[in-house]
């Protein structure tokens, strides 16, 4: 098979042109240990987008820096012997106001979450915490934002309700001024059998009565008719968000 090249605009370079811009951001890096999270920093450091502060071993960090010929300078170094002190000790300098990023490492996510969710943390806040991927898939004509695939295992309604919001948000500070949510099931139609297709239709409701804001929701909806026009056509599905979904909330 020969695939043509992919000439479309690529999303991702508009955005990174746009935090090019801007001061880099002072980013404390939890337990920076293997070459490839140091090779992550070093890049995102030269594109100006974060001044770095490692966070971990330094003996360690220093050694894996020389054997991959990665340059530390302009990087601060902040010692903390193993990957739950770096967790801690990258979370305090985010609270100190040192840094205003935390960037994850070679650590275990658990690990630095627990630092992150430890009681008295003031990153915690009244909602609930949640991950979003954000893609910029070849023939998608828009960048596209899954979400919750990483934190929550089996999230209630409301803190469904919390992570659709953090998305929200997430797709405005990215630029996306209405985005459209698909609430995804296995099917496109409420099924009381089914407990995610009545969470994906409350949520949908709780759009229309304003308890989540900024985006049009939908759902439930099936992967399929979320992301393809022809698959809505297909099902008879009149929706502003079936085919050109912008958010797709998964239910687990």
């Amino acid at each position: 098979m020969i695939l043509a090249a992919d000439s479309r605009p690529h999303y991702f370079d508009a955005l990174l042109r746009q935090a090019a811009a801007q001061p880099p951001l002072p980013t404390a890096v939890a337990y920076p240990c293997e070459d490839h999270a140091l090779a992550a920093v070093a890049a995102a450091a030269h594109a100006r987008l974060i001044a770095p502060i490692l966070v971990g071993p330094l003996a360690t960090i220093r050694a894996l820096a020389d054997a991959a010929a990665i340059d530390l300078a302009g990087c601060r170094l902040h010692e903390a012997g193993d990957a739950a002190s770096a967790a801690a000790a990258a979370v305090a300098l985010v609270e100190g106001g040192e840094a205003v990023l935390l960037m994850k490492g070679s650590l275990h996510t658990d690990t630095l979450l627990h630092a992150v969710l430890a009681p008295g943390s003031s990153l915690r806040t009244a909602r609930r915490l949640s991950h979003v991927y954000v893609m910029d898939v070849p023939n998608y004509p828009r960048p596209l934002l899954v979400t919750d695939a990483a934190i929550n295992i089996a999230p209630t309604l409301m803190e469904k309700r919390d992570i659709v919001q953090n998305a929200i948000e997430l797709a405005h500070v990215l630029g996306i001024v209405q985005p459209r949510v698909a609430l995804l099931s296995a099917v496109e139609t409420v099924n009381p059998d089914i407990p995610s297709t009545i969470d994906a239709a409350a949520l949908a409701k709780m759009g229309d009565r304003r308890q989540i804001t900024g985006a049009l929701l939908d759902g439930p909806l099936a992967f399929d008719n979320a992301v393809s026009s022809a698959a809505a056509a297909e099902k008879g599905i009149i929706s502003a968000v079936a085919g050109q979904a912008n958010i797709l909330v998964v239910p687990t």
